[in-house]
Formats: structure tokens, sequence, C-alpha cells
């Protein structure tokens, strides 16, 4: 009786065992499965490996495993539905890796991806998917302008320089070729002067580079290890007087040209250099490059986007400043007056007509944009700029594709209704000043100046006057009016 009752027992034991050991036997199946799975993603990954050393680190990025997929402290997944799931989205970020890398993948492995994107289509996108699929467009940066105020002296260039000096996004540069005019030696006219430009020229396109290691050349005495304390009319450049590059006061080092608002180490070439590179935009006021023909390779160049504004200025204002500023250069024509000669020496006039001509030529030029000068020429007149500072500002800003900032419109609402008025000011009460010189002018002065740059003048649309009385008239204009012809 115990053996009837025993038997059947045995047998629910046996088949509990086997059942035990099926349900093992399909884990330990499941468990080759994941290794096989394993080991052929692994193969995938050594036949990339090398090179995804290659691509850059934004792909990498692109493409790296989601932190949710990253196994757990004890290299194991928390259910077999996450793991299965892990090694879907792996399989298919390997295969779009390996089509970036220009890799195609085996027939089977084709295979396998066909199956599962046909898986997919039944399951929503995974939100990377439809990262890649449409991508989120990068803000650009604005391109970095470069700005050449070309004028002579004596035009109102240090004033009108002082709107993109006072803008916190420029680098700004005053004369810097200046030390090239002391250290090199040209001869006028000829050969000597387009030896001269093309010296400018270099120099200013390396500086428009960001490249100020150039002017260390030109310097005296020559900068020690990238420090100077000659840079001339540093004060005239917030740039180079504002943090990092305001270094610490070195005592009893003589700073020939200091800043103006405080007090400066020697200039640091190198940090001058940087903080260059790091402004958004550039701007060079010059009055030592007249040719604007000789611009043609920076226009040209594409590191740089070339803006140029020429400022020009009533030749009779011009001379009369100039005689005032520059006495010692003009004693022959203050002689020619004190003494009431007929005549002035023709030398003195030819002088005054070439430089009428040179900057007239460059205007022509300008004017008529050639390919080359198209988009990147202004022509503003300084009178213009006096009786509407803020509008012309606008105008400068718009042409040469740089926000104007409510910085630069203070500066200019205080700086254009001051009193002081000196030689060499930037501040001044522009719509009363700018016409001042035709009060003490003699007529004669103006005739010569009518007479021998004639041309330019009424290029830029200035008026000549018959007599004594139309020049002191301040009811008599001398300006033609101009609108947009002066934008190009």
């Amino acid at each position: 009786m115990e053996k009837g009752l025993t038997l059947p027992q045995d047998c629910r034991h046996f088949l509990h065992s086997l059942r035990m050991r099926s349900k093992y036997a399909l884990f330990l199946a499941f468990v080759v499965v994941v290794f096989v799975f394993i080991e052929k993603e692994n193969k995938i990954i050594s036949r990339v490996s090398d090179k995804l050393k290659q691509i850059p680190q934004s792909l990498i990025d692109a493409n790296s495993t989601d932190p949710a997929l990253v196994l757990a402290e004890n290299a194991s997944l928390l259910s077999l539905s996450e793991l299965d799931s892990a090694f879907k989205q792996l399989q298919s970020r390997m295969r779009n890796l390996s089509l970036q890398l220009g890799m195609e993948p085996p027939e089977e492995e084709e295979e396998e991806a066909a199956a599962a994107a046909a898986a997919e289509e039944e399951e929503p996108a995974a939100e990377w998917e439809l990262e890649q699929e449409e991508p989120r467009p990068h803000a650009e940066a604005p391109p970095r302008r470069h700005v050449l105020l070309m004028a002579t002296t004596r035009t109102g260039s240090s004033f009108v320089g002082e709107f993109f000096n006072q803008q916190g996004n420029i680098f700004y540069l005053f004369e810097p070729l200046w030390h090239i005019e002391r250290t090199v030696s040209f001869e006028q006219g000829g050969a000597n002067a387009a030896g001269s430009a093309l010296v400018y020229r270099d120099v200013l396109k390396q500086l428009f580079l960001c490249d100020l290691y150039i002017l260390e050349h030109f310097i005296t005495p020559l900068p020690e290890d990238h420090l100077t304390q000659f840079v001339f009319r540093r004060g005239s450049s917030q740039s180079l007087c504002e943090d990092p590059v305001c270094t610490p006061l070195v005592k009893k080092v003589f700073e020939k040209y200091p800043c103006k608002n405080r007090r400066c180490g020697p200039l640091n070439m190198t940090l001058a250099a940087e903080a260059c590179r790091r402004k958004e935009h550039m701007a060079v006021k010059a009055v030592r490059i007249r040719q604007l023909e000789f611009l043609q390779p920076l226009a040209e160049d594409p590191r740089l986007d070339l803006r140029v504004i020429q400022l020009v200025r009533d030749p009779r204002a011009v001379l009369a400043s100039r005689m005032v500023a520059f006495a010692d250069k003009y004693e022959t024509w203050k002689n020619w007056l004190a003494k009431g000669q007929d005549q002035l020496r023709e030398e003195e006039v030819q002088r005054l007509r070439g430089n009428c001509e040179s900057i007239r030529l460059s205007a022509e030029l300008g004017l008529k944009q050639p390919a080359w000068l198209r988009g990147r020429y202004m022509l503003v007149r300084y009178e213009d700029v006096a009786l509407r500072p803020l509008q012309k500002a606008q105008e400068m800003y718009r042409f040469a594709g740089i926000p104007l900032t409510p910085q630069v419109e203070d500066w200019i609402q205080k700086n254009t209704q001051a009193a002081h008025d000196g030689i060499y000011s930037t501040q001044k009460n522009s719509s009363e000043q700018f016409e001042k010189w035709r009060f003490s002018m003699p007529f004669k002065l103006a005739q010569v100046v009518q007479a021998a740059c004639g041309p330019a003048m009424r290029l830029f649309g200035y008026k000549p006057v018959r007599d004594a009385a139309s020049l002191s008239n301040r009811s008599v204009s001398l300006l033609e009016e101009r609108g947009t012809f002066w934008v190009t």
C-alpha cells in the first residue's frame, strides 16, 4: 500500500524538476543569444574604433549611448525587456554611425537592420531619432567686419573715429600707421609714393588680422618681450586702455602716450592681440592711406570683410585748419599773406593740387563701384556729420553691417553739444563749429584753393565763392545737398 502511494509522489517531483530544468535551459539559451548579440556589436565596434578616433568630438557626442541605457553597478539591467530594448537602440545607433563613417554593414547585418526597422515602424520613434531627423538650427555668429576710416589730416577724422571707438564690441586703433611714416622714409611722388602705399597696405592687412606684432618693427625704441610704452596715441583707443590689456602701472616707467581715464603699465602686444581676436569687429582710422586702388588685395582677401568709409571735407576748411595745427609747415603761405605778394610759390600750389586730386581720384573710383569694391565703399562729408551726427552715425553703421549701440548714441548726444573746440578735440558743438573757418580766411587764400581743388570741390558738392562778402556770410550755403548718392 505504501509503495502504491509513494510512486505518484516521486513522479510529481520528477515532473516538477523537469519543468525547472526546462526553464533554466531556456534562460541559458537566452543568455547565449544575448552574448551572440554582444559579440556582433563588438565586431562592429572593433571595425570603426580607428575611425572614431579621427572624427570630431561633436560627432561622437551625437552618437553616444543614452545615459538611460548604461549598465548598473552590478553589470545587469532591471529587466529582460529593458535589455532587449537597449540592444535594439544600440544596434540602430551603430548602423547610423557606420553610415556616417562611410562603412557599409555586412548583408546579414542589413537584413537584421531591416527587420529591426520594420519592427520600429509599429513603435513611436525615440526622442533622439527625432532630433537627428530634424536637427535644431545653430545660431550663427555675426560676420566679423573690418572698417577702415580713410581720411586726410584735419578732416575731422578723430571726431568721426570716436563713433567706432565708443562701441564696446569693436577693437579700434587710432593712427597705427604713424609709426611706419616715422620709421620708413619715402620721397613724395612717383615710385616712392607707390612704395609707401604698399607698405601701409601690408601693415594694415596684418593689423586687421590682429597681428599687432607687425607694429613692433616700426616702434622706436624697439619693444622688449612684446612690451612698449611708445604706441602712438594709445589713449585714443579704448581697446588698449581696458582690461585685460590695461596692466597694473609700473612705477618709474614713463608712458609717452598714456591712457586718458586710467593709468596703465606698458602695452603688452600679446594681450592686445588677444583682445583684438575676442572683439566681434575691428576698425582702424588712418590718414596715411591715400590711394583707394591699393586696397584691392584687402577687399578680395577671404579672411577679411572690408568696409571703407572715405571721409572728406571742404579743402578750404582743411587748409585753414592745417595752417593753425602745423604752423611750421605753412610758413610760406603765411609770409605770402602777410607781405601781400601777388603770387604764391608754384610748388606750394602744386602740392595742394596734388592732395586734392589724390582724394578726388580715390572717391571717383569708389563711386564707380568696381566689382571688387561693390558694397564696400561709402563716401561721407564731414560737414554732413557735423550737421546730423546721429543720423550719419546710423548710416555708417548700417553700411558696415554692425548694430549701433545706445552707448554710441549717448556719446554722440553728449559730445556734439560741447563748448570746447581745441585743435585736437573730439568734443565739438558740431552744428556751429564746422564753418568757423570761413570767418577768418582771407578771400585770396580761398581763391587759391578753389583754383587748385576745383574738380574735387565739384565732385563733393562744395560751392565756390566769388567775393569776400559771400565767404563770411553764413546765410550763403557752401554745400550742395547730397542724398543716398554717398552710400554705394
